[in-house]
């Protein structure tokens, strides 16, 4: 329930200075005990997400989202939790900036849907909008997921490369469709990294990073009609910790050596990138 009513919070659905449901309202929206909700309101609380709890009225949305969602204070959340509503905001500016180094790409074309819809409905416009992607290349032998059984690596690579091609294009073709719908001046752009990266970077306009470790586990899926066991990540649900810039030294100079990380991994080692291979 808190996990719901944050990412709310975080997409806009419900703004800064808004009075939240009433606790009668949410126990029959979610079909729990009113104990259960006022748990989940002093969760929020306590991340400085809600504000002016008491027993006689609801809670407000804090003003001061800006500070409780990114910098020192804010609390990790897992990625589908977190990435979407970060950037919806992003694509606030009129200038979107966006670098990502990740896996397969899942996380962030899943993250664009709702700033995409908001375009396509007319609330957003920004003038121009650059994406840059690292990704593993399909030339390196993957460190994951990786099969227990070794003799199946084969096949195992071949479906992340499936997967990883696919989501790029979905990613690049939706983004691109912006030029001709809404005369967006966009830019995708992606560079294949020559290793496994053990952790997920997302920087956003330049003022934001999100970061994130991979976290291997052993699970099956199905490959091929067979089911492999292997050690794999699960990226949506990678906790994401976000830093600001000038929301102190820490955030500020955690931004700026990330920027300038990327910045070097995308004009020295990587290389380019075919989505077809």
């Amino acid at each position: 329930m808190a996990d719901e009513l944050r990412s709310r919070i975080r997409s806009g659905k419900l703004r800064p200075g808004q009075r939240m449901p009433t606790q009668a309202k949410l126990a029959d929206e979610f079909g729990v005990e009113r104990g259960a909700v006022r748990q989940a309101l002093r969760i929020l609380q306590s991340e400085h997400l809600l504000v002016n709890m008491s027993k006689g009225s609801p809670a407000t949305v804090a003003d001061t989202l800006e500070r409780a969602l990114t910098g020192p204070e804010a609390s990790p959340q897992p990625t589908t939790v977190a990435l979407g509503g970060r950037i919806t905001a992003a694509f606030g500016a009129r200038h979107v900036e966006i670098d990502a180094l990740c896996l397969t790409s899942i996380s962030l074309t899943l993250a664009m849907g709702e700033p995409l819809r908001q375009i396509h409905a007319g609330r957003m416009k920004p003038a121009k909008v650059d994406v840059r992607v690292l990704l593993p290349s399909s030339d390196i032998d993957l460190a994951f997921p990786a099969p227990v059984d070794a003799s199946a690596s084969g096949r195992l690579q071949r479906n992340w490369l499936t997967n990883r091609n696919a989501q790029g294009q979905v990613l690049r073709h939706n983004l691109l469709a912006l030029r001709a719908t809404h005369g967006i001046d966009v830019n995708v752009a992606f560079r294949a990294l020559p290793f496994t990266p053990p952790v997920k970077l997302y920087l956003l306009n330049r003022t934001e990073a999100l970061f994130a470790y991979y976290t291997l586990a052993r699970r099956q899926e199905e490959v091929d009609h067979e089911y492999l066991e292997m050690y794999d990540v699960q990226g949506t649900q990678s906790m994401l910790f976000p830093f600001a810039h000038g929301a102190g030294l820490r955030d500020t100079t955690f931004v700026e050596q990330s920027h300038r990380w990327f910045d070097a991994l995308w004009e020295t080692i990587s290389s380019e990138l075919l989505l077809s291979g």
